[in-house]
């Protein structure tokens, strides 16, 4: 598609995400495309909510981010407003959602700007609370120490019901890519949360926090907190409890169509509530949210067809494995380079050699 404006998101700490913003700038200046820097805060400033990023950059089509990805989820807040592409290059070390390297960025620029890029989707989660979230006065040095000054807290969206008695809850204007997150506040106090599947009580869990992901999460904390790793072309919820006091500690992985809600249960201590890694809110006690599946996904911009498990064998150090050296780059059964069998047609599978 022919790109009418770009957001830069930047990593401004990395020489190499600077270096890369200014390549982008010039390939637009070239093309008499708009450019605008967005989610870009100075010490001591305050940050605007995604609808207002959005709206101040002029409702840019494509997103581009330069970092790792923390920068990229800063992005895809943002992108998710309206529905932009974003495009992640890589200046990480241990990412999963940015790709497209540095050095290839003006190409990347090219390639979409001429339609020859391909579009991947990944689920995101919206949210529903009881009340309203904010970070009360005083705390947010404590909860957002090293992370710069926080997002404000989420707004109902405007087509909502900001009624507080509504036992829907209201709906926030915030999407998740990886992860909300409740977890303690008090280091030697854990939070003790109930938590429903689909309208029906799981458990009860005292536990240092509850991890609400999504398949594209399933690598980031919940991957850190023993849950598994979940393609990101699947669409599902993934709860994952951490260190939780109780002898069921498994991850339960619900359906798409099935929403997960954690209510902070009467005895508990406050809890505090982070989404993508950054703290939007603190939970009293009786208070709720939900999660579930966004109507839309994110939109992400790929040169190349995604190759997630070669890269998460890359990133996790697979490749230091004895059996590396006998298998190969060469996968069995399904990479021959034979006619594909009939029963095989419509399995996702690499081209061939």
């Amino acid at each position: 598609m022919p790109i009418s404006r770009v957001g830069l998101v930047v990593h401004g700490g990395r020489p190499q995400a600077v270096a890369g913003a200014h390549t982008v700038r010039d390939w637009c200046a070239r093309h008499g495309i708009g450019c605008v820097d967005i989610d870009v805060w100075q010490d001591g400033a305050s940050r605007r909510h995604a609808r207002e990023e959005m709206r101040a950059a002029g409702g840019p089509d494509l997103i581009v981010t330069l970092g790792g990805d923390g920068t990229f989820l800063r992005g895809a807040r943002i992108a998710a407003q309206n529905d932009a592409l974003v495009l992640g290059v890589d200046v990480g070390r241990v990412g999963f959602l940015t790709e497209t390297p540095v050095t290839e960025v003006a190409r990347a620029l090219e390639a979409i700007h001429s339609g020859r890029s391909e579009c991947e989707e990944r689920m995101m989660l919206m949210m529903r609370s009881s009340r309203l979230l904010e970070i009360p006065l005083g705390m947010e040095e404590t909860l957002c120490y090293g992370r710069g000054p926080a997002l404000p807290p989420p707004q109902p969206r405007p087509e909502g019901d900001t009624s507080e008695e509504d036992s829907w809850g209201i709906r926030l204007d915030v999407n998740a890519l990886n992860d909300v997150v409740v977890e303690k506040l008090a280091r030697d106090r854990q939070v003790g949360v109930g938590v429903y599947i689909a309208g029906r009580l799981l458990a009860s869990y005292s536990a240092d926090g509850v991890i609400l992901a999504t398949p594209t999460g399933s690598t980031a904390y919940s991957f850190a907190a023993g849950g598994p790793v979940l393609s990101p072309r699947m669409r599902a919820l993934v709860f994952t409890p951490v260190a939780p006091h109780m002898a069921f500690n498994r991850t339960v992985i619900a359906n798409l169509d099935e929403p997960i809600a954690v209510r902070v249960l009467p005895h508990s201590g406050r809890a505090a509530v982070s989404v993508d890694g950054q703290s939007r809110g603190i939970l009293e006690p009786g208070d709720w949210l939900g999660v579930a599946a966004a109507p839309r996904p994110l939109r992400l911009v790929r040169l190349t067809p995604a190759d997630f498990y070669g890269r998460l064998r890359e990133r996790m150090r697979l490749t230091d494995a004895p059996a590396t050296a006998v298998d190969g780059e060469v996968a069995p059964v399904f990479r021959p380079s034979g006619p594909l069998p009939e029963e095989l047609h419509g399995l996702r599978l690499p081209p061939a050699p």
